[in-house]
Protein backbone atom coordinates (compact mmCIF):
# COMPACT_ATOMS: atom_id res chain seq x y z
CA UNK A 1 0.00 0.00 0.00
CA UNK A 2 1.50 3.55 -1.07
CA UNK A 3 2.29 5.69 1.92
CA UNK A 4 1.93 9.49 1.93
CA UNK A 5 4.51 11.75 1.99
CA UNK A 6 3.08 13.60 5.31
CA UNK A 7 2.81 10.43 7.29
CA UNK A 8 6.56 9.22 6.58
CA UNK A 9 7.35 13.04 7.53
CA UNK A 10 5.65 12.84 10.79
CA UNK A 11 7.36 9.57 11.28
CA UNK A 12 11.04 9.94 10.80
CA UNK A 13 11.59 11.52 14.42
CA UNK A 14 9.85 8.47 16.05
CA UNK A 15 12.35 6.32 13.33
CA UNK A 16 15.47 8.46 14.42
CA UNK A 17 15.31 8.02 18.17
CA UNK A 18 14.74 4.55 18.15
CA UNK A 19 17.60 3.75 15.55
CA UNK A 20 19.62 6.52 17.39
CA UNK A 21 19.12 6.17 20.90
CA UNK A 22 17.29 2.76 21.96
CA UNK A 23 18.95 -0.06 19.88
CA UNK A 24 17.86 -3.10 21.42
CA UNK A 25 20.61 -5.39 22.87
CA UNK A 26 21.87 -8.30 20.51
CA UNK A 27 19.50 -11.19 21.27
CA UNK A 28 19.54 -14.19 23.27
CA UNK A 29 21.37 -17.45 21.90
CA UNK A 30 18.17 -19.85 20.11
CA UNK A 31 17.61 -22.76 18.14
CA UNK A 32 15.11 -23.18 14.93
CA UNK A 33 12.30 -25.45 14.51
CA UNK A 34 12.84 -29.22 15.51
CA UNK A 35 11.43 -31.41 12.49
CA UNK A 36 9.97 -34.93 13.61
CA UNK A 37 12.55 -37.60 13.12
CA UNK A 38 12.27 -41.12 11.94
CA UNK A 39 11.78 -44.21 14.14
CA UNK A 40 10.98 -47.39 11.90
CA UNK A 41 13.60 -46.78 8.93
CA UNK A 42 11.66 -49.07 6.29
CA UNK A 43 8.50 -49.31 4.76
CA UNK A 44 5.76 -49.45 7.32
CA UNK A 45 2.94 -47.86 6.35
CA UNK A 46 -0.21 -46.60 7.98
CA UNK A 47 1.63 -47.06 12.24
CA UNK A 48 -1.12 -48.16 14.77
CA UNK A 49 1.11 -47.57 18.19
CA UNK A 50 0.17 -48.14 21.70
CA UNK A 51 1.93 -48.74 25.29
CA UNK A 52 1.66 -51.51 27.44
CA UNK A 53 3.31 -52.52 30.69
CA UNK A 54 6.39 -49.91 29.67
CA UNK A 55 7.07 -51.34 26.36
CA UNK A 56 5.92 -49.63 22.75
CA UNK A 57 4.13 -51.30 19.77
CA UNK A 58 3.48 -50.31 16.21
CA UNK A 59 1.72 -52.69 14.13
CA UNK A 60 2.13 -51.75 10.10
CA UNK A 61 0.37 -52.78 6.56
CA UNK A 62 1.32 -55.71 4.96
CA UNK A 63 4.41 -55.92 3.34
CA UNK A 64 7.89 -57.32 3.08
CA UNK A 65 7.78 -58.41 6.85
CA UNK A 66 4.37 -60.18 7.07
CA UNK A 67 0.95 -59.93 6.82
CA UNK A 68 0.52 -57.90 10.12
CA UNK A 69 4.09 -56.10 10.83
CA UNK A 70 5.16 -55.75 14.63
CA UNK A 71 7.68 -53.60 16.13
CA UNK A 72 8.33 -52.68 19.70
CA UNK A 73 10.34 -50.02 21.45
CA UNK A 74 11.26 -48.72 25.61
CA UNK A 75 9.90 -45.55 24.34
CA UNK A 76 7.96 -43.30 21.58
CA UNK A 77 11.43 -42.01 20.61
CA UNK A 78 12.78 -45.69 19.96
CA UNK A 79 15.13 -47.20 19.54
CA UNK A 80 12.50 -49.40 17.61
CA UNK A 81 13.08 -53.02 16.27
CA UNK A 82 10.71 -54.64 13.60
CA UNK A 83 9.75 -57.91 15.70
CA UNK A 84 8.13 -60.09 12.17
CA UNK A 85 4.73 -60.99 11.34
CA UNK A 86 1.66 -60.18 14.36
CA UNK A 87 -0.63 -62.43 11.94
CA UNK A 88 1.48 -65.04 10.13
CA UNK A 89 -1.31 -67.24 9.94
CA UNK A 90 -3.14 -64.44 7.24
CA UNK A 91 -6.44 -63.02 7.66
CA UNK A 92 -9.74 -65.12 7.96
CA UNK A 93 -9.19 -68.21 4.94
CA UNK A 94 -13.32 -68.36 5.39
CA UNK A 95 -13.71 -64.76 3.95
CA UNK A 96 -10.68 -63.08 3.13
CA UNK A 97 -7.57 -63.51 0.56
CA UNK A 98 -4.10 -62.26 1.11
CA UNK A 99 -2.38 -59.60 -0.45
CA UNK A 100 -4.08 -56.90 0.58
CA UNK A 101 -4.22 -56.36 4.96
CA UNK A 102 -4.25 -53.34 5.61
CA UNK A 103 -4.26 -50.69 8.67
CA UNK A 104 -3.91 -52.55 11.65
CA UNK A 105 -5.48 -51.67 14.88
CA UNK A 106 -4.05 -53.44 17.96
CA UNK A 107 -6.42 -52.78 21.55
CA UNK A 108 -5.73 -54.19 24.95
CA UNK A 109 -8.43 -55.32 26.57
CA UNK A 110 -9.41 -55.70 30.44
CA UNK A 111 -8.97 -59.44 30.30
CA UNK A 112 -5.31 -59.39 28.99
CA UNK A 113 -5.97 -60.40 26.31
CA UNK A 114 -5.37 -58.29 22.86
CA UNK A 115 -8.03 -57.92 19.97
CA UNK A 116 -6.96 -56.71 16.17
CA UNK A 117 -9.01 -54.98 13.93
CA UNK A 118 -8.01 -55.44 10.51
CA UNK A 119 -8.71 -54.44 6.68
CA UNK A 120 -8.51 -57.23 4.05
CA UNK A 121 -9.33 -58.36 0.81
CA UNK A 122 -12.73 -59.75 0.52
CA UNK A 123 -12.98 -63.32 -1.79
CA UNK A 124 -16.59 -63.06 -2.84
CA UNK A 125 -16.25 -58.86 -3.94
CA UNK A 126 -13.09 -58.11 -4.49
CA UNK A 127 -13.64 -54.97 -1.91
CA UNK A 128 -12.04 -54.55 1.51
CA UNK A 129 -13.83 -55.47 4.39
CA UNK A 130 -13.05 -55.23 8.53
CA UNK A 131 -12.28 -58.35 10.39
CA UNK A 132 -10.93 -59.49 13.81
CA UNK A 133 -8.26 -61.27 15.16
CA UNK A 134 -6.99 -62.24 18.69
CA UNK A 135 -4.45 -63.05 20.78
CA UNK A 136 -2.45 -63.17 24.13
CA UNK A 137 0.53 -61.40 23.51
CA UNK A 138 0.68 -58.04 21.48
CA UNK A 139 3.67 -59.36 19.16
CA UNK A 140 1.16 -62.49 18.24
CA UNK A 141 -0.23 -64.31 16.86
CA UNK A 142 -3.56 -63.26 16.45
CA UNK A 143 -6.05 -65.36 14.91
CA UNK A 144 -9.08 -64.64 13.22
CA UNK A 145 -12.47 -64.65 14.33
CA UNK A 146 -15.84 -65.87 12.83
CA UNK A 147 -16.13 -67.13 9.65
CA UNK A 148 -17.51 -63.39 7.95
CA UNK A 149 -16.25 -59.88 8.57
CA UNK A 150 -17.24 -57.72 11.01
CA UNK A 151 -18.23 -55.11 8.86
CA UNK A 152 -18.87 -55.22 5.08
CA UNK A 153 -21.21 -52.76 3.59
CA UNK A 154 -20.84 -53.90 -0.12
CA UNK A 155 -23.27 -51.26 -1.08
CA UNK A 156 -20.86 -48.83 -0.08
CA UNK A 157 -17.50 -49.79 -1.68
CA UNK A 158 -17.04 -51.49 1.72
CA UNK A 159 -14.84 -50.75 4.58
CA UNK A 160 -11.71 -50.10 5.88
CA UNK A 161 -9.05 -48.55 8.10
CA UNK A 162 -11.16 -49.72 11.41
CA UNK A 163 -9.95 -47.58 14.39
CA UNK A 164 -10.35 -48.81 18.48
CA UNK A 165 -12.15 -45.95 20.38
CA UNK A 166 -13.04 -45.92 24.01
CA UNK A 167 -14.37 -43.04 25.54
CA UNK A 168 -13.82 -41.99 29.03
CA UNK A 169 -16.74 -43.51 30.22
CA UNK A 170 -15.15 -46.96 29.40
CA UNK A 171 -17.62 -47.19 25.76
CA UNK A 172 -15.54 -48.92 23.28
CA UNK A 173 -16.21 -48.26 19.56
CA UNK A 174 -15.04 -48.92 15.73
CA UNK A 175 -14.25 -45.68 13.42
CA UNK A 176 -13.95 -46.80 10.65
CA UNK A 177 -14.79 -45.84 6.67
CA UNK A 178 -17.03 -46.91 3.52
CA UNK A 179 -14.40 -47.18 1.00
CA UNK A 180 -16.42 -45.20 -1.48
CA UNK A 181 -13.65 -44.41 -2.96
CA UNK A 182 -13.50 -48.05 -4.78
CA UNK A 183 -16.82 -47.41 -6.33
CA UNK A 184 -16.87 -43.70 -7.20
CA UNK A 185 -19.33 -42.33 -4.56
CA UNK A 186 -18.99 -40.63 -1.27
CA UNK A 187 -16.57 -41.86 1.28
CA UNK A 188 -17.65 -41.35 5.00
CA UNK A 189 -16.47 -41.95 8.77
CA UNK A 190 -18.91 -43.71 10.84
CA UNK A 191 -18.81 -44.60 14.65
CA UNK A 192 -20.49 -47.67 15.66
CA UNK A 193 -20.19 -49.22 19.24
CA UNK A 194 -18.61 -52.56 19.82
CA UNK A 195 -18.61 -55.25 22.52
CA UNK A 196 -17.13 -58.40 23.52
CA UNK A 197 -13.88 -57.04 23.51
CA UNK A 198 -14.37 -55.41 19.94
CA UNK A 199 -15.35 -58.53 18.72
CA UNK A 200 -19.57 -57.52 18.15
CA UNK A 201 -20.75 -54.32 17.11
CA UNK A 202 -24.06 -52.78 18.85
CA UNK A 203 -26.21 -50.45 17.50
CA UNK A 204 -26.33 -49.01 14.11
CA UNK A 205 -23.98 -46.72 12.51
CA UNK A 206 -23.64 -42.87 13.18
CA UNK A 207 -21.71 -40.60 10.03
CA UNK A 208 -19.01 -38.19 11.30
CA UNK A 209 -17.85 -36.65 8.15
CA UNK A 210 -18.73 -37.38 4.56
CA UNK A 211 -16.65 -36.35 1.37
CA UNK A 212 -16.15 -36.81 -2.27
CA UNK A 213 -12.65 -36.73 -1.94
CA UNK A 214 -10.06 -39.36 -0.03
CA UNK A 215 -10.94 -39.32 3.73
CA UNK A 216 -9.78 -41.70 5.26
CA UNK A 217 -7.37 -43.45 8.44
CA UNK A 218 -9.53 -41.98 11.52
CA UNK A 219 -8.30 -41.87 14.59
CA UNK A 220 -10.31 -39.96 17.57
CA UNK A 221 -9.42 -38.58 20.16
CA UNK A 222 -11.55 -37.30 23.56
CA UNK A 223 -10.04 -33.83 24.81
CA UNK A 224 -11.92 -31.93 28.35
CA UNK A 225 -13.86 -30.08 26.04
CA UNK A 226 -14.64 -31.89 22.82
CA UNK A 227 -13.88 -34.58 20.56
CA UNK A 228 -11.12 -34.85 18.08
CA UNK A 229 -11.26 -36.63 14.68
CA UNK A 230 -8.07 -36.82 12.83
CA UNK A 231 -8.19 -38.11 9.10
CA UNK A 232 -5.60 -38.27 6.66
CA UNK A 233 -6.62 -36.69 3.00
CA UNK A 234 -4.94 -36.19 -0.93
CA UNK A 235 -3.56 -39.32 -2.56
CA UNK A 236 -1.38 -41.29 -0.22
CA UNK A 237 0.83 -42.89 -2.78
CA UNK A 238 2.96 -39.59 -2.98
CA UNK A 239 3.92 -36.14 -1.16
CA UNK A 240 0.15 -34.75 -1.26
CA UNK A 241 -0.91 -36.93 1.38
CA UNK A 242 -2.05 -35.19 4.25
CA UNK A 243 -3.55 -35.12 8.22
CA UNK A 244 -6.26 -33.36 8.90
CA UNK A 245 -8.75 -32.84 11.84
CA UNK A 246 -12.39 -31.87 12.62
CA UNK A 247 -14.21 -31.32 16.49
CA UNK A 248 -17.21 -31.74 18.01
CA UNK A 249 -19.06 -31.28 21.75
CA UNK A 250 -20.48 -34.64 20.63
CA UNK A 251 -20.01 -37.99 19.33
CA UNK A 252 -23.13 -37.28 17.46
CA UNK A 253 -21.78 -34.30 15.82
CA UNK A 254 -22.15 -32.04 13.92
CA UNK A 255 -18.26 -31.61 13.47
CA UNK A 256 -16.60 -28.91 11.87
CA UNK A 257 -13.20 -29.73 9.77
CA UNK A 258 -10.24 -27.51 10.99
CA UNK A 259 -9.55 -24.38 8.69
CA UNK A 260 -6.06 -25.63 7.37
CA UNK A 261 -4.69 -29.04 7.84
CA UNK A 262 -2.78 -29.96 10.49
CA UNK A 263 0.34 -31.53 8.33
CA UNK A 264 1.06 -31.39 5.29
CA UNK A 265 4.68 -31.72 3.08
CA UNK A 266 4.30 -27.97 3.06
CA UNK A 267 4.00 -27.24 6.72
CA UNK A 268 7.18 -29.43 7.12
CA UNK A 269 9.07 -27.91 5.32
CA UNK A 270 9.54 -30.93 2.95
CA UNK A 271 10.86 -32.41 5.45
CA UNK A 272 8.29 -35.65 5.31
CA UNK A 273 6.97 -36.10 2.29
CA UNK A 274 3.16 -37.17 2.76
CA UNK A 275 2.55 -36.95 6.75
CA UNK A 276 -0.37 -39.18 6.72
CA UNK A 277 -2.10 -42.44 8.50
CA UNK A 278 -1.52 -40.41 11.88
CA UNK A 279 -1.80 -41.97 14.92
CA UNK A 280 -2.23 -39.90 18.48
CA UNK A 281 -0.71 -41.75 21.67
CA UNK A 282 -0.62 -39.13 24.79
CA UNK A 283 1.36 -36.43 23.60
CA UNK A 284 2.97 -38.15 20.50
CA UNK A 285 1.87 -38.24 17.03
CA UNK A 286 3.16 -41.54 14.61
CA UNK A 287 2.65 -40.84 10.65
CA UNK A 288 4.13 -42.48 8.27
CA UNK A 289 5.79 -40.49 5.02
CA UNK A 290 7.33 -41.40 1.90
CA UNK A 291 11.46 -42.07 1.62
CA UNK A 292 12.41 -43.60 -1.37
CA UNK A 293 9.91 -46.33 -2.34
CA UNK A 294 8.90 -47.06 1.14
CA UNK A 295 6.75 -45.38 3.60
CA UNK A 296 9.09 -45.08 7.36
CA UNK A 297 7.50 -43.72 10.29
CA UNK A 298 8.29 -40.51 12.19
CA UNK A 299 7.15 -39.32 15.49
CA UNK A 300 6.58 -35.87 16.85
CA UNK A 301 5.21 -34.30 19.98
CA UNK A 302 2.04 -32.87 19.94
CA UNK A 303 0.31 -30.62 22.26
CA UNK A 304 -3.26 -29.30 23.00
CA UNK A 305 -4.00 -25.54 23.17
CA UNK A 306 -7.53 -25.26 24.23
CA UNK A 307 -7.93 -28.76 23.20
CA UNK A 308 -6.96 -28.18 19.21
CA UNK A 309 -3.43 -29.94 18.49
CA UNK A 310 -0.61 -28.29 17.78
CA UNK A 311 2.49 -30.75 16.11
CA UNK A 312 5.97 -29.30 16.89
CA UNK A 313 7.44 -28.67 13.52
CA UNK A 314 4.68 -28.51 11.71
CA UNK A 315 3.60 -24.99 10.78
CA UNK A 316 0.88 -22.81 12.90
CA UNK A 317 -0.58 -19.89 11.13
CA UNK A 318 -1.70 -17.36 13.57
CA UNK A 319 -2.87 -13.85 11.66
CA UNK A 320 -1.38 -10.56 12.98
CA UNK A 321 -4.64 -8.84 12.80
CA UNK A 322 -5.89 -11.11 15.61
CA UNK A 323 -4.39 -9.74 18.01
CA UNK A 324 -3.59 -7.00 20.58
CA UNK A 325 -2.67 -3.80 18.89
CA UNK A 326 -1.17 -0.96 20.35
CA UNK A 327 -0.92 2.93 17.80
CA UNK A 328 -1.72 1.25 15.05
CA UNK A 329 -4.48 -0.65 12.55
CA UNK A 330 -5.96 -3.15 10.85
CA UNK A 331 -5.79 -2.99 7.19
CA UNK A 332 -8.78 -4.78 5.43
CA UNK A 333 -8.98 -5.30 1.92
CA UNK A 334 -5.57 -5.87 1.81
CA UNK A 335 -4.63 -7.39 -1.87
CA UNK A 336 -2.94 -11.20 -1.80
CA UNK A 337 -2.76 -11.12 2.54
CA UNK A 338 -3.78 -14.65 4.22
CA UNK A 339 -7.32 -13.33 5.30
CA UNK A 340 -7.28 -10.34 3.43
CA UNK A 341 -6.38 -8.14 6.32
CA UNK A 342 -3.06 -6.82 8.12
CA UNK A 343 -1.19 -4.91 10.70
CA UNK A 344 -0.38 -1.30 9.48
CA UNK A 345 0.92 2.02 10.81
CA UNK A 346 3.63 0.39 13.25
CA UNK A 347 4.95 3.57 13.07
CA UNK A 348 5.75 5.15 16.04
CA UNK A 349 7.82 4.69 19.44
CA UNK A 350 5.21 3.11 21.33
CA UNK A 351 3.12 1.05 18.21
CA UNK A 352 3.08 -2.67 18.39
CA UNK A 353 1.06 -5.76 17.89
CA UNK A 354 1.21 -8.77 20.32
CA UNK A 355 -0.08 -12.55 19.43
CA UNK A 356 -0.10 -15.21 21.90
CA UNK A 357 1.15 -18.76 20.71
CA UNK A 358 1.28 -22.25 21.34
CA UNK A 359 4.24 -24.47 21.60
CA UNK A 360 3.79 -28.35 22.24
CA UNK A 361 6.94 -28.57 24.51
CA UNK A 362 9.50 -25.92 25.77
CA UNK A 363 12.34 -25.52 23.00
CA UNK A 364 13.47 -23.97 20.08
CA UNK A 365 11.10 -23.30 17.17
CA UNK A 366 11.11 -20.95 13.79
CA UNK A 367 9.20 -17.55 13.98
CA UNK A 368 7.89 -17.18 10.37
CA UNK A 369 6.67 -13.65 9.89
CA UNK A 370 4.16 -12.57 6.59
CA UNK A 371 5.37 -8.97 5.62
CA UNK A 372 5.21 -6.58 2.79
CA UNK A 373 7.50 -3.98 3.00
CA UNK A 374 7.55 -0.87 0.47
CA UNK A 375 10.37 0.85 1.94
CA UNK A 376 13.28 2.07 0.33
CA UNK A 377 15.23 -0.64 1.83
CA UNK A 378 15.35 -3.31 4.46
CA UNK A 379 13.12 -2.53 7.31
CA UNK A 380 12.77 -4.00 10.97
CA UNK A 381 10.53 -4.71 13.37
CA UNK A 382 11.72 -5.31 17.69
CA UNK A 383 11.27 -9.17 18.74
CA UNK A 384 10.16 -9.31 22.15
CA UNK A 385 9.03 -12.75 23.45
CA UNK A 386 7.24 -13.43 26.94
CA UNK A 387 8.23 -9.63 28.10
CA UNK A 388 11.51 -10.66 26.69
CA UNK A 389 13.70 -8.74 24.31
CA UNK A 390 14.50 -11.25 21.60
CA UNK A 391 16.37 -8.92 19.24
CA UNK A 392 14.81 -7.86 15.76
CA UNK A 393 13.48 -9.18 12.32
CA UNK A 394 14.48 -8.05 9.17
CA UNK A 395 12.00 -7.56 6.39
CA UNK A 396 13.87 -7.06 2.78
CA UNK A 397 12.20 -4.87 0.40
CA UNK A 398 8.93 -6.25 -1.76
CA UNK A 399 6.76 -3.29 -2.43
CA UNK A 400 3.44 -2.62 -1.00
CA UNK A 401 1.00 -5.77 -1.07
CA UNK A 402 4.25 -7.95 -2.03
CA UNK A 403 3.64 -10.73 0.73
CA UNK A 404 6.84 -12.96 1.49
CA UNK A 405 8.26 -14.39 4.88
CA UNK A 406 11.25 -13.54 6.96
CA UNK A 407 11.85 -16.13 9.86
CA UNK A 408 13.89 -15.94 12.94
CA UNK A 409 14.91 -18.36 15.38
CA UNK A 410 13.04 -18.24 18.95
CA UNK A 411 12.74 -20.17 22.07
CA UNK A 412 9.67 -20.46 23.34
CA UNK A 413 8.30 -22.42 27.01
CA UNK A 414 5.79 -25.03 27.30
CA UNK A 415 2.14 -23.77 26.25
CA UNK A 416 1.60 -19.95 25.89
CA UNK A 417 3.79 -17.61 24.75
CA UNK A 418 3.49 -13.88 23.72
CA UNK A 419 5.00 -12.62 20.82
CA UNK A 420 5.10 -8.89 20.09
CA UNK A 421 6.88 -6.50 17.24
CA UNK A 422 7.63 -3.21 17.56
CA UNK A 423 8.78 -0.52 16.08
CA UNK A 424 12.13 -0.93 14.71
CA UNK A 425 13.33 0.72 11.07
CA UNK A 426 11.48 1.94 8.07
CA UNK A 427 7.72 0.62 7.12
CA UNK A 428 6.40 -2.90 7.33
CA UNK A 429 3.28 -4.06 7.25
CA UNK A 430 2.57 -7.71 8.97
CA UNK A 431 0.38 -10.18 7.57
CA UNK A 432 0.76 -13.21 9.76
CA UNK A 433 3.12 -15.00 12.44
CA UNK A 434 3.90 -18.78 11.79
CA UNK A 435 5.56 -20.54 14.77
CA UNK A 436 7.19 -23.85 13.71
Amino acid sequence: MPRLSRRLLAAALAVFSLTAFLSPPAPAATTAAVFPSVVIGENFPDPDVFQHNGTWYAYATNGGRGTVPVATAPSANGPWTVRGDAMPGGPSSAWAQPGRTWAPDVHPNPDGSFTLTYTAWHKASGRQCVGVATATNPLGPFQPVGTAPLICPLDLGGAIDANTFVANDGTRYLVWKNDGNAISKPSTLWLTRTADNGRTLVGGNTAMLTSNSVIEAPDLVQRGSQYVLFFSGGGYTDCNYLTSYATSKSLSGPWTTAYRPLMTTATFDGRICGPGGADVVGNKVFVHGWVGGGRHVYVADVGWANDYPVVRGSRVRYEAERGTLNHCVVRSNAAGASDGKVVAYIDYADSWVENTVFAPVAGGYTLHVGYANGSASTASHGLVVNGNNAGSVSYPVTGWDNWRQSSVSVTLKAGWNTIRLTKGTLYTEVDYLEVQ
